[in-house]
């Protein structure tokens, strides 16, 4: 009954909105997912036309066998609809399509049923989800997609719900809370549905939270069993031998204090012959294992994939990629389930490209080493030795002296979903370089409700005001690299690479038509051959991409979708390095196109506003000071130097009315509920918010100097940093590969 106790009844959330646009299909819509239980989704490989699983199938391929649009005929391809969602944040969800209806969700938690076929809203509700929260997401506050099952659709919310909609109105259902809400917890990621569970996961490391998964009952929301990923205070006993059996890795702590992390905040996949749900588990809480656990030890299951029972929640095995994670290396990232012929033998085998930067085949019934190789360069360890699955690290300590090291906390792949070809045989990935330097907070002090990462650099990092920041975002977006490469899983080698302008571009969908499909950083969405690489067909989308491709068919005739929609870690904390265009559309939009497709997106029309900096008197001291305060709290959102998403307030543009009333917004927020912009007080006293505003406005000052300038000293300066950012990249390049200890 433990689980009924965060139940709440949809008479209990009268305060939703939900709005219904279109309830012609209504009946379709009952009688399709009536339909659509348990024998349905294991057999997701039969009905090609829909996409009705996080990765069309349970192994989470990302592969369709429809072939209408293929490597002849993609030229042709045209947009068919697209549909504004109205929102301003980040896009990532993967459109779930059944019988002609889509399923999706936008920021905030949004979902939507959409007429597949000409993009006509059929609902939308926003869940009254309490954007306060908002500040706990590392990461924007995204949402990757909903599942759904027998005439309900299930989606987990910022903060902290997984809540079931009835697919024919919107309505709600059930919403239970998931969380301890006392504690920085969310949800971004999808739900899946397995043997009459809806099984989610959260978020929270970076802040300090203990991470775990927990299975709902698809109809009544009653908890049916949780698995945590990292033991608790061992005083209190354990919830299972499992992690017993986990706490003999961890050395010191008191590390159940701030959580210990392990998320399960994205990947999951199912095998339902060997009736497995296999998860991927998060970072460390804090990232630091020196104050982490700081006698050494494993620290399972941290960055760690864990097989369980899914009627049960009872552990199986695992495999650990990075034992001992220090560096916010995960193994959330995508997991694919196939079978491969290795050494003569058909092998059951689960692969993963997790952030620390090496490609793993793992046997998956068993959770035995199989092979791996690094896919991106590294230099935490010079590769993974074959008899014990471990890495070999280099000497990557960074208690004593910082440590520059590759992969950064971005990783060699982020969330990103990968695919495979059936055709090919290759696993197609977005990824990207960029080096950290990481180093020892030895005055960490943990802060609840702040990013307690335990790094002196993330701490203490600065953005001085005088600072040209169209040199930065020239230098900074050659500092890091994003490409998509085709490799090779049996032989763990690269086959082919694409490089993109930038890092943090899109996931990827692979179809027998030779295809492999990807949105970038840029606003490009493109289709390649899957066999060689070469760019056959692109779309201006008008907005970043980083959501993955979704393809289905409705009366024989194929159609592909994609979300536009720029933001996550990337678009909002690492403007700087960010593969950013100038002139974006400032509002997301769910695109769709199909052969001969003839509509089109209308010209961008965006005027930037000039800065109004005030004359206010600020000397040296005061602006250092703001500069710090402001890259300790406000960062995550504006970016280093107020340099983040374009669709996001930009601090170096204030008008007077935000300059008049900016003590009372930063203390007090500004409807908080409603946009997320929360209040500073209980942190920031009214003489640190001056000193906020004085480095903000001095940062105006110098952006509005810098484009009041001529056009001459303009386009000069612009040729000169583009020659310093070729070099940039240059240099770069050389030194990955002389970092590159994996290779």
């Amino acid at each position: 009954m433990a689980g009924l106790l965060g139940l709440v009844l949809s008479h209990g959330l009268a305060h939703a909105t939900l709005t219904r646009e279109n309830t012609a299909p209504a009946e379709a819509i009952q009688e399709s997912l009536t339909r659509l239980a348990a024998e349905r989704l294991v057999n997701a490989e039969e009905e090609p036309g829909n996409w009705m699983l996080h990765g069309r199938t349970y192994g989470e391929d990302r592969y369709s066998p429809l072939k209408q649009i293929n490597d002849q005929t993609v030229a042709n391809l045209g947009l068919a609809w697209a549909w504004e969602t109205g929102t301003n944040r980040g896009l990532e969800a993967t459109p779930i399509v059944v019988d002609g209806v889509m399923y999706v969700t936008g920021s905030w938690s949004e979902v939507y049923a959409i007429d597949a076929r000409n993009g006509t809203l059929l609902w939308r509700n926003d869940l009254d989800v309490d954007k306060t929260r908002g500040q706990y997401a590392c990461c924007d506050v995204v949402n990757r997609g909903v599942a759904v099952w027998n005439g309900k659709v299930y989606v987990g919310t910022i903060d902290g719900r997984l809540v079931a909609l009835d697919a024919v109105t919107g309505e709600i259902v059930w919403d239970v809370v998931t969380i301890d809400k006392s504690r920085p917890y969310t949800i971004t990621g999808a739900p899946r549905i397995v043997k009459g569970n809806v099984i989610i996961g959260n978020g929270g490391a970076e802040f300090g939270v203990r991470g775990y998964i927990t299975a709902y009952d698809v109809e009544t929301g009653e908890q049916k069993w949780r698995f945590y990923t990292v033991p608790g205070n061992p005083a209190d006993g354990f919830e299972s031998d499992a992690l017993k059996m986990a706490a003999e890795t961890w050395g010191g702590g008191p590390w159940w204090e701030i959580g210990g992390g392990g998320t399960v905040w994205d990947s999951m996949a199912y095998d339902p012959e060997l009736d497995l749900l296999y998860i991927g588990v998060g970072n460390g809480a804090p990232w630091n294992k020196h104050i982490r656990s700081p006698a050494g030890g494993d620290n399972l299951f941290l960055s760690s994939i864990v097989a369980i029972k899914p009627e049960t929640g009872e552990y199986v095995w695992h495999y650990q990629t990075t034992p001992g994670e220090g560096w916010d290396y995960t193994a959330t990232q995508h997991i694919i389930l196939t079978d491969l012929t290795i050494d003569g033998q058909q092998r059951k085998v689960l692969m993963q490209a997790p952030k620390n930067g090496f490609f793993y085949v793992i046997d998956r019934e068993t959770g035995k080493f199989i092979s791996a190789d690094n896919y991106v360069p590294v230099s935490w360890a010079e590769g993974i030795d074959p008899e014990t699955g471990r890495p070999i690290q280099t000497n990557n300590s960074y208690e004593r002296w910082p440590k520059l090291q590759l992969p950064s906390p971005l990783g060699g792949h982020n969330w990103m979903p990968m695919c495979l070809s059936r055709d090919t045989g290759y696993v197609y990935i977005p990824s990207q370089e960029m080096a950290m330097l990481y180093d020892n907070d030895t005055e960490f002090e943990y802060i609840p409700g702040y990013w307690n990462t335990g790094m002196k650099v993330m701490k203490d990092v600065v953005f001085p005001a005088w600072i040209d920041h169209d040199l930065v975002m020239a230098l900074g977006a050659k500092a890091a690299k994003g490409y998509l490469q085709a490799w090779d899983p049996v032989n763990q080698r690269q086959v082919w690479k694409v490089e993109h302008e930038g890092l943090w571009n899109g996931g990827v969908l692979c179809t027998a038509g030779n295809l492999v499909m990807q949105g970038n950083g840029k606003g490009y969405f493109a289709a390649y051959a899957a066999d060689t690489g070469h760019k056959l067909w692109e779309f201006d989308a008008q907005n970043g991409i980083v959501a993955p491709p979704v393809t289905y068919e409705i009366d024989g005739e194929q159609y592909i979708s994609v979300l536009a929609g720029w933001g996550g870690s990337v678009g909002l904390s690492f403007g700087m390095v960010g593969n950013v265009r100038e002139n974006m559309y400032p509002y997301g939009r769910l695109l769709t196109f199909k052969l001969n497709g003839k509509e089109s997106l209308p010209p961008v029309q965006v005027t930037k506003k000039l800065p109004e900096p005030m004359d206010l008197e600020a000397d040296g001291d005061l602006i250092a000071k703001g500069d710090k305060l402001y890259h300790h709290n406000c960062v995550y959102c504006h970016g280093p130097g107020a340099i983040s998403n374009p669709n996001m307030v930009d601090l170096r543009r204030m008008d007077a009315e935000t300059h008049e009333n900016f003590i009372a917004i930063v203390l007090g927020g500004r409807d908080a509920h409603k946009t997320g912009m929360i209040g500073f007080s209980d942190h920031l006293s009214v003489e640190d918010v001056q000193a906020i505003h004085a480095y903000l406005n001095k940062v105006g000052e110098n952006t509005l100097e810098r484009e009041q300038a001529s056009g001459f000293w303009k386009t000069f300066k612009g040729a000169i940093y583009s020659v310093l950012g070729a070099i940039t990249s240059f240099f770069v390049s050389i030194f990955n590969w002389i970092m590159n200890a994996g290779s």
